[in-house]
């Protein structure tokens, strides 16, 4: 009997909100994404990967907050740090970027917070030189996000809010 879409024997580690995980070995991350947006970073070679979950763009005030990963800049520096720790290559390092549905109804398109996010992340990834090779973004839809660290492989799941 074959295996569903984000199955394996691999190690399963889910996150949430504000958290961010990598490893070196074959792990899948699960997480689940409603206007939240989620970055898996890997070097194929090095068959390292991570995952973030993230909540609102920019930085946290570091001073009132011990949750930064919730924040785009900290949970992006966090996550980049983590996968170089384990091994990467920063010259290596590819991305995905997964969720920044509109998931409140009635709300402006153009004011959501998945939107918002959305964009930071892109920019982000942009400015330092992170090729994005997939993406799956916007819509109204909630996803579960399975990460297999070892290929590099995702897999969305798509739920009606």
């Amino acid at each position: 009997m074959g295996k569903a879409c984000g199955e394996s024997s691999d190690k399963k580690v889910t996150i949430s909100i504000g958290e961010y995980y990598a490893s070196r070995e074959p792990v899948v991350i699960k997480t689940l994404l409603g206007s939240c947006v989620a970055v898996c970073l890997f070097d194929a070679k090095a068959h390292i990967g991570g995952m973030n979950h993230i909540l609102l763009p920019g930085r946290a005030d570091l001073a009132m907050y011990n949750m930064s990963a919730r924040y785009g800049i900290n949970a992006m520096e966090l996550l980049i740090n983590s996968v170089m720790a384990h091994g990467a290559e920063r010259r290596r390092i590819k991305a995905k970027v997964f969720g920044g549905a509109s998931v409140i109804p009635g709300m402006i398109e153009k004011q959501a917070v998945g939107r918002k996010l959305s964009g930071f992340v892109i920019s982000f990834l942009e400015k330092e030189g992170i090729q994005i090779i997939s993406r799956d973004l916007g819509g109204v839809w909630v996803r579960n996000v399975y990460f297999h660290t070892q290929a590099g492989d995702v897999y969305v799941k798509k739920a009606d809010p």
